[in-house]
């Protein structure tokens, strides 16, 4: 019979902890670091879709089927290229709907991520926003992880399962103030290692419960297991969350509202600052300084002299042959280190034509094979640049340097002639 009065031993667990330390083990006070653990990736991907959703909104092009950036635009490529094409090829003629939709959508998820309120509901709205982008969008991203799209998918997986957490969260704040307005403690969870159940319990004796006549173990503790606490009693926990929801459900239209009005002002400011820029930079025009052909020919003389017989002298013709090839217009309008565009004759495509500063023309297909959007040229980089999705080329050779476009951009032979003017070959 054991010795009431002997000293307690040391519960195993701490006695192998003092020893040894597995290789796996937690890090110091990670039942501490655990609440914080989600927050960066929170922030994250919340300003991420704030800023994506207010990019979107305060881009007049990007809801204008005329412009090559629009969803429209990028909506009819992805017909084409994604595994979903032939249900967007009946949603095509909604693609304005779809994008304002989208932009609103991106908007509300990085709001309620970033201020933890209804958490979950927004990490399951921003994963079905990155699914749907992947397979629109970087579905052909070679190698896949290039796509920023699959990334962001498996992103939102963390926050879906465990939620914002209670630090900087909206929804824990709103669940302190239910439990404390219905006089229960406070719904938190407070993890506390077994050794020091083992050492409070009046059960346990040299690594054994008196209470089960068993080996002691956290998966049968009856502390543990079996009826829970007061402090988890299902009653109280069903009315806090029922006040919580309300509460929440009151901040998420208060949000949605606020967020109505941002995206408004967004488009708003987007459409002012559209209105007062230059445009959409040079575009070359073929009705300026155009050499047409000419032929000159001498009118024949004729001089007669008192010694001698009259004489007729023909100067030969001379003929101005016309460059072969489509006027684009005069390489004078395409200063050196900017770009001017026009249209393909053959395609329709938009072009673009590049001065360089070594002072050479080089042309290209406009076209972004990624998803068919307008590429630019940045004077500042010197390179070529898709505005949509943030590829880049290089200037001399199209090649592309950075993705997500899978190859570069179509070159096109262009001459420059005598008379001033560049021609396509």
């Amino acid at each position: 019979m054991a010795n009431p009065d002997a000293p307690r031993p040391r519960p195993p667990s701490a006695r192998v902890s003092a020893t040894r330390r597995l290789p796996l083990h937690a890090p110091p006070r990670a039942w501490a670091m655990s609440e914080w653990a989600l927050l960066p990736l929170r922030l994250f991907v919340g300003v991420t879709f704030v800023y994506a959703g207010l990019q979107k909104l305060a881009n007049p092009a990007f809801t204008n089927a005329a412009s090559s950036i629009s969803i429209q635009h990028q909506m009819a490529f992805a017909v084409t290229t994604s595994p979903i094409g032939g249900l967007l090829a009946h949603l095509v003629g909604e693609a304005r709907i779809i994008g304002i939709v989208l932009a609103f959508g991106e908007l509300l998820v990085g709001l309620g991520t970033v201020l933890g309120l209804w958490t979950r509901v927004a990490a399951a709205g921003g994963l079905l926003i990155s699914l749907s982008l992947f397979l629109t969008v970087s579905f052909h991203a070679t190698p896949y992880f290039t796509g920023s799209d699959i990334v962001f998918l498996f992103a939102w997986i963390p926050l879906l399962i465990a939620g914002g957490g209670s630090r900087l969260s909206v929804d824990a704040k709103l669940a302190q103030i239910a439990a404390r307005q219905h006089g229960a403690p406070a719904p938190a969870i407070v993890p506390i290692a077994f050794a020091s159940v083992q050492a409070v319990c009046g059960h346990y004796d040299d690594g054994r419960c008196r209470a089960l006549r068993a080996l002691c173990g956290p998966a049968h503790c009856p502390v543990l297991a079996g009826e829970r606490p007061s402090l988890y009693d299902r009653r109280h926990l069903d009315v806090v969350d029922r006040r919580t929801l309300i509460a929440g459900t009151s901040a998420v239209v208060g949000g949605v509202a606020g967020a109505l009005a941002i995206g408004a002002v967004a488009a708003e400011g987007g459409k002012i600052l559209s209105s007062g820029s230059s445009g959409g930079g040079r575009t070359l025009s073929p009705t300026t300084t155009t050499s047409a052909p000419t032929t000159t020919t001498s009118a024949p003389t004729t001089s007669t002299s008192a010694t001698s017989a009259p004489t007729t002298t023909t100067a030969p013709a001379t003929t101005t042959t016309h460059p072969t090839g489509t006027l684009l217009g005069s390489a004078s309008q395409v200063p050196t280190n900017e770009a001017a565009s026009f249209t393909i004759p053959k395609s329709g495509d938009p072009g673009i034509v590049v001065h360089t500063k070594e002072g050479s023309f080089v042309a290209y297909d406009a076209v972004c094979p990624h998803l068919g959007c307008t590429v630019g040229y940045a004077p500042s980089m010197q390179l070529i640049v898709c505005p949509c999705h943030g590829s880049e080329f290089e200037v001399m050779t199209g090649d592309v340097i950075s993705g997500p476009a899978p190859h570069g951009l179509t070159k096109l032979d262009l001459v420059e002639e005598g008379n001033g003017n560049l021609y396509l070959q």
